[in-house]
């Protein structure tokens, strides 16, 4: 008998209201981890700098309450409250409608950040409760919805007041729904880092940050009059500075364009674009604007000067760049992304606009400072003197050490030349190696053990990282090549596995191995990590046996006291795993290697500039910031790797 066709008239489904939010969330926050968790106060907070850019806030607070919600109040203008045409209060509509605000109309925001229009109704649709308080017209007016539905009657057809007042602006009380995210305790840690850009960003604006969980009652100050100037010093606070910052601003076919950078003697490159306030990740056309006309300007004066020769080519834009650290800002009436939470900057005006007003204030600038353009090109002619001997030293590796998927003795290889299928795991030592051999499927999983703790590439030399056998052992088995600050030979599309496993004994050691690993493939591989493609294992650390049943694999202390309260009067035996060696090759399989049950962490990278400065700080060879930093987290509880 033929199976009845299910899909006709009735499988159409229409989510009315704010229904789409909650049952796909990361089509509007990313995701539903921290990131996406911090990523509802990021939308409030932007519509409060979107009243600071039209000229009507001031300051702005932000509040982690101790019950687990976050208060974000500001002294603008407050939320519209009185009867919009769609026949409900203005506010009610901005909190429960999607693409309705104040954004679309360039005569109440000439820029803006934020979802254009989602932004509130969103974190609305996505919060247990969500209290509003408007200080308008000398009127406290009031509003509530518990999961994006609105709880509180109107009077009239109109909000509620709590009474008179001279302010005016907004305050938003909510409470994130821990149905929908992983976790529901914001990063107090991510959070000041990002307020404290936005008040970079806006040298005018004073941000109040609070925090009052656990006890803490933590109140910090973020108020940069000296605006991008401020944030490039902050970035170069540890660096040898080889000039002051370079300040230029201007404007081009309505976009407003400023820039600040500064270079250090440590060979680096550290560029950060933002539109509208908000940091875009992946740089965008913008980013790419001032590059191009910074690079082109620097070699005309490279010549003119005559630091290039006719017959020299000219210098690459990584050997201009090498040692500057720049903030790129600008503002644009028309902003288009890639991706819903802004990574990215799209529109190919703004490229134009950044790379015409980077040409023309520059040459203002250097035709004026000739000292500071003398210093950056030096650096530009060591850079290239060093990425020319390091072009030589890396052919001569190559030469040396051919690889094929069969000759490299420490790999033990898949079978599958399918990179899309293809998984290899790095493994610390010689007996997890040889559990994690004899575990694997052959068919999809190579081994690559390395031998205790590899080199700290943040403090090594770019010679002594290429001579490292494990580091380059490493290179040859990814088959993509790397990349450093003098040039660019990482292709990920030569990726021989999709999957870069970390797999690392659950313990102080195994967490440094890891910690190392990373910080090669950040510093040298980063598109591994920003394209998904590293992931560290999470082998067990207990296994209960009952005296009847089967036992139960725990990953880690908290489990365990999960179990023993579940079963308070059930005896049993505990299994401790000290490393990955005490493992059978079936249990290693059934744990850490079978994609059907092991557990795994992705590698994230949610901040790329904390991210740069929290590995500087760990891994690098200045004590000083390092024994503050551990000073500073030693009592934090939770890890989030």
């Amino acid at each position: 008998m033929a199976k009845k066709d299910s899909y006709n008239e009735s499988s159409i489904q229409v989510l009315e209201g704010l229904e789409a939010v909650r049952m796909r969330p990361g089509m509007y926050i990313g995701s539903t981890g921290r990131k996406g968790l911090n990523h509802l106060i990021y939308e409030i907070v932007d519509n409060s700098v979107d009243e600071h850019l039209a000229g009507f806030c001031s300051r702005i607070e932000v509040i982690l309450e101790d019950d687990g919600s976050c208060t974000v109040k500001d002294n603008g203008r407050g939320i519209p409250v009185g009867m919009h045409e769609k026949g409900m209060p203005a506010e009610r509509l901005v909190f429960t409608t999607l693409h309705a605000g104040g954004k679309f109309n360039n005569d109440v925001y000439k820029t803006s950040g934020g979802l254009h229009g989602v932004g509130s109704s969103v974190v609305n649709a996505l919060s247990v409760y969500m209290d509003v308080q408007i200080s308008r017209d000398g009127y406290i007016h009031h509003d509530r919805f518990e999961k994006g539905t609105p709880v509180i009657d109107l009077v009239n057809g109109l909000l509620p007041t709590l009474g008179r007042t001279k302010e005016t602006g907004t305050r938003i009380n909510f409470l994130p729904d821990g149905e929908i995210f992983e976790k529901t305790r914001f990063s107090a840690q991510d959070l000041k880092s990002r307020l404290h850009e936005t008040a970079y960003l806006n040298p005018q604006l004073v941000i109040v940050f609070r925090d009052l969980r656990d006890g803490r009652n933590e109140e910090v100050i973020y108020s940069e009059p000296e605006g991008i100037i401020g944030f490039v010093k902050e970035m170069n606070k540890n660096q040898e500075q080889l000039h002051e910052p370079v300040y230029f601003k201007g404007e081009s076919d309505g976009i407003i364009v400023e820039a600040a950078f500064q270079y250090v003697r440590d060979f680096q490159e550290n560029v950060l674009g933002f539109c509208n306030n908000i940091f875009n990740a992946e740089g965008g056309t913008h980013i790419t604007g001032f590059k191009t006309q910074f690079t082109s300007v620097m070699n005309s004066y490279a010549r003119e000067i005559g630091v290039l020769k006719e017959k020299d080519s000219n210098f690459t834009g990584a050997d201009i760049r090498n040692g500057m650290t720049a903030v790129v800002s600008i503002k644009h009436p028309d902003p288009r992304f890639e991706g819903q939470t802004k990574t990215k900057l799209d529109n190919p005006d703004a490229g134009k606009a950044t790379g015409k007003v980077t040409g023309e204030e520059v040459v203002r600038y250097f035709d004026r400072n000739l000292p500071v353009l003398k210093t950056i090109l030096e650096c530009a002619e060591r850079s290239a003197k060093i990425r020319r001997s390091e072009e030589r030293a890396k052919s001569n590796m190559l030469t040396r050490q051919k690889y094929s998927f069969d000759s490299n003795g420490k790999l033990a290889n898949c079978e599958s030349r399918d990179a899309k299928r293809c998984e290899i795991f790095i493994v610390e030592g010689d007996s997890a190696g040889g559990s994690a051999k004899m575990a694997r499927d052959r068919n999809f999983q190579a081994i690559f053990p390395i031998r205790g703790k590899i080199l700290n590439v943040e403090k090594a030399s770019i010679d002594k990282v290429l001579a490292n056998a494990e580091i380059k052992g490493m290179i040859n088995a990814f088959g993509c090549g790397f990349s450093e600050g003098y040039g660019n030979d990482f292709d990920i599309t030569k990726l021989r596995y999709d999957k870069i496993i970390i797999m690392a004994d659950a313990d102080v050691d195994g967490a440094h191995i890891s910690t190392l690993l990373l910080t090669l493939f950040y510093r040298f591989m980063p598109d591994l990590i920003y394209e998904g493609h590293v992931y560290i294992a999470m082998p067990p650390l207990y296994k209960t046996q009952p005296s009847r049943g089967e036992g139960e694999y725990l990953y880690d202390d908290k489990a365990l006291e999960r179990y023993r309260k579940k079963h308070p009067n059930q005896k049993f035996t505990l299994q401790r795993y000290k490393g990955l060696g005490e493992m059978d090759p079936q249990q290693l399989w059934d744990t850490t290697l079978n994609p059907e049950t092991r557990k795994m962490r992705r590698v994230e990278i949610e901040d790329a500039r904390m991210a740069s400065e929290m590995t500087e700080i760990l891994m690098g060879s200045a004590v000083p910031p390092r024994k503050a930093f551990i000073y500073e987290h030693a009592t934090d509880a939770e890890l989030d790797i």
